[in-house]
């Protein structure tokens, strides 16, 4: 009989029909004459059902002494079985071993955290990591569909930059042939330059935070999503981020409904998340916070507990706008109503994940951001570019950067950021 090799979220088309499956032995039991092998294949996972009366003694005994993350060619007939997860299972034909897999270090039993970071080249074979990372992928996807879609230009900022656009000490240095270098922070910087030259555009790739945080809200190295446009003041820079959060929310409901399965995601805490997205002044804020105990002052800024305590009011994320000069970037605009605050946002997500984008409306004026440069002691030589912004057709332009982790996490509804990155850098962890 002719087989058809394919994938197994495909089997459903082959129902009664010879397919073979590419992919590895994830669980196996046996009952007498029967063997009962969990074959996934990065697609999903199938049962594939082996009877000695079916196979040949050959093919059964290979079935016997299979290890656990073995590769295989299974050959069978594929059959519906509304029992199983997928609603099909193969009957074996034939089995082929293509690699063996003795003494697989993560078996079906619980593991430490450590242990399993270790083993973190082989912890993303299981169904809850591999679900985790289609739906980062499928984040991906959305993000740059909606941008895509919306008149942005994707432009790749450098990784090595002579300075930070956060003014900040929390950077990697590196030596770059006779000068000094650092990783990327943030790629807004270049993306306003981008903008420029092409109105709307955004950046997607690494950053790095030298911060020595070790919570389960953050990473060492990251990636960011940071859309920057001209000619844009900060409310619409607000809906342009509601819309573009619940696009990529309502994407992964859609095609992700297996993955959030296998991750128990209550779902129905995401299918809320719809535009118009709640909003408090940084003030209300605070007023609030200290109307039910927080002990935080004007001027001060958000920690955790603050977050989490306003976005547990939502049932979206919320807005947190126009937070006071002092405590936030050089680049921000002033409110020109009220310059002790500018026009910023952080998006709070809910369910405790905190901050999941930071944005704000630029400064334009070039005196203005000079003074802010020389405020903040900055090495002006390495701004030079940032300010010629500025001098040559300067406009109201305004951005935001998105964290892939905090959002993916949140998405999933993650204990830690740690299983939203393939290979998490973490304060203590560089392997593998």
């Amino acid at each position: 009989m002719t087989s058809t090799v394919t994938t197994i979220d495909q089997v459903g088309s082959y129902v009664g029909q010879s397919v073979t499956i590419q992919g590895w032995l994830y669980n196996k039991r046996s009952s007498g004459k029967i063997h009962f092998l969990q074959v996934r294949d990065g697609t999903g996972l199938i049962q594939c059902v082996a009877a000695k009366n079916d196979v040949s003694e050959e093919t059964f005994a290979l079935c016997a002494k299979l290890a656990q993350e073995s590769s295989v060619y299974i050959q069978g007939i594929v059959r519906q079985d509304n029992r199983a997860q997928s609603g099909f299972e193969i009957t074996v034909e034939h089995v082929t071993l293509v690699g063996d897999s003795s003494d697989y270090p993560i078996t079906l039993k619980e593991h430490g955290v450590d242990f399993l970071l270790d083993h973190r080249h082989l912890w993303i074979r299981t169904p809850r990591q591999r679900a985790i990372l289609k739906i980062r992928a499928e984040v991906l996807r959305a993000m740059s569909n909606y941008l895509d879609g919306h008149g942005f230009t994707r432009v790749d900022p450098p990784v090595l930059t002579p300075s930070s656009p956060e003014g900040t000490t929390e950077l990697f240095q590196t030596q770059y042939f006779d000068e000094e270098a650092y990783l990327t922070q943030s790629g807004q910087m270049y993306a306003e330059a981008a903008a420029m030259a092409l109105g709307k555009v955004y950046s997607m790739g690494p950053v790095f935070r030298a911060e020595k945080s070790k919570t389960r809200r953050h990473l060492i190295e990251f990636w960011m999503i940071e859309p920057e446009m001209a000619f844009v003041e900060h409310p619409e820079n607000l809906r342009v981020q509601e819309e573009f959060v619940s696009h990529v929310v309502q994407h992964v409901l859609t095609y992700c409904t297996a993955e959030l399965q296998t991750l128990g995601r209550d779902v129905s805490k995401l299918a809320n998340v719809k535009p118009p997205f709640p909003r408090l002044t940084y003030d209300e804020a605070i007023e609030w916070l200290q109307k039910i105990g927080h002990e935080i002052a004007w001027g001060d800024d958000f920690g955790a507990p603050h977050e989490t305590a306003l976005a547990e009011q939502y049932d979206r994320p919320v807005f947190i706008e126009r937070y006071p000069t002092q405590i936030k970037a050089f680049y921000m605009q002033p409110d020109p109503n009220r310059p002790e605050v500018v026009l910023c946002d952080d998006l709070l997500a809910p369910e405790g994940y905190g901050e999941i984008i930071g944005g704000s409306q630029r400064i334009h004026d070039f005196g203005l951001l000079q003074q802010r440069i020389e405020t903040h002691q900055l090495p002006k030589e390495a701004y030079d570019w940032y300010l010629d912004l500025r001098k040559y057709g300067s406009v109201p332009h305004s951005g935001f950067g998105i964290g892939l982790e905090r959002t993916v996490a949140w998405i999933c509804g993650l204990e830690h950021v740690r299983e939203a990155a393939p290979f998490p850098r973490l304060l203590y962890r560089l392997y593998p």
